[in-house]
């Protein structure tokens, strides 16, 4: 007699996975496959396909991740294993740094931050934080123009970057003008000065003055009187401001008397009279 013997295999492969670790690119995005995932899977009659729940990823799932590796043998049966996705970020950020200018206050001092030295840095997965070497400024940084500074790019995955910029310092404020007023005696010729450090009261500059210098500085008899002088203060940086001072110009020297002998000729009454002009032998004085 004949018959037919019909074979079947109902026996699920077994599915074997091991742990991966995926590196994202540079745009953020990593991708795996089934193959990397199986751990030597197999089936008797012969495997035919593996599956893998999820082969994308992204800078959302940083850290681990838990994918199914699905197995199917030539026979249609299939199993199952999980397996641990550590995706990871080592991508450097990019970072982009411009020049800055840094504008001084009244004390002299300035600064600047990563945020404005920054430029566009930029980072996939995102940036933490914007780091320079040198924020803090003074009139001393004026000399060295331009400063060097470097920031610092962090992501928000530990992974950094660097770029460099020129700051550069400048003092835009005046001097503080102080002027006090003074007496100016005229010697004995009529002349008579004053300097600008009798004039000035404590002018200042927290960077420092270069000069000083007061208008008009000499006197003569002409301007015996109240006078205004103008204090003029520059500082190392050209920065100029001025301040008002009354000089009080005085003749103090008296005459010199000069007195001539003179002959007087009574008239016929018997009188006589002179004037102050004629025992004068030449009085002078500078005024």
């Amino acid at each position: 007699a004949v018959a037919n013997v019909t074979v079947v295999d109902n026996t699920a492969p077994t599915a074997s996975c091991q742990a991966v670790t995926v590196q994202l690119d540079a745009a953020g995005v990593g991708t795996l496959t089934a193959a990397q995932v199986d751990n030597g899977s197999s089936d008797a009659c012969g495997v035919d396909t593996l599956v893998l729940s999820q082969t994308d990823f992204d800078c959302s799932h940083l850290g681990t991740n838990t994918v199914t590796l699905t197995v199917t043998d030539v026979n249609g049966n299939s199993s199952t294993c999980d397996a641990t996705i550590t995706v990871v970020d080592n991508e450097a950020p990019n970072a982009i740094a411009q020049d800055v200018t840094v504008i001084l206050d009244a004390s002299g001092n300035g600064s600047t931050s990563g945020g404005q030295v920054d430029n566009g840095s930029s980072d996939v997965c995102g940036i933490a934080s914007l780091v320079l070497d040198q924020n803090d400024f003074t009139c001393a940084d004026i000399a060295t123009n331009p400063n060097l500074v470097t920031l610092t790019v962090t992501d928000v995955n530990g992974n950094t970057a660097t770029a460099t910029a020129n700051v550069t310092v400048v003092d835009l404020i005046a001097p503080v003008a102080i002027a006090q007023d003074v007496v100016v005696v005229l010697d004995a010729n009529g002349n008579g000065s004053v300097t600008a450090d009798q004039v000035d009261n404590g002018s200042d500059d927290a960077c420092g003055i270069d000069t000083i210098t007061v208008s008009p500085n000499t006197f003569d008899c002409s301007n015996v009187g109240d006078n205004t002088v103008i204090l003029t203060v520059t500082d190392n940086n050209g920065n100029v401001s001025t301040a008002t001072a009354n000089a009080d110009v005085q003749d103090n020297t008296d005459p010199t008397a000069v007195c001539a002998n003179i002959t007087v000729i009574l008239d016929a009454t018997g009188s006589a009279s002179i004037t102050a002009a004629d025992v004068d032998g030449g009085s002078t004085d500078a005024c």
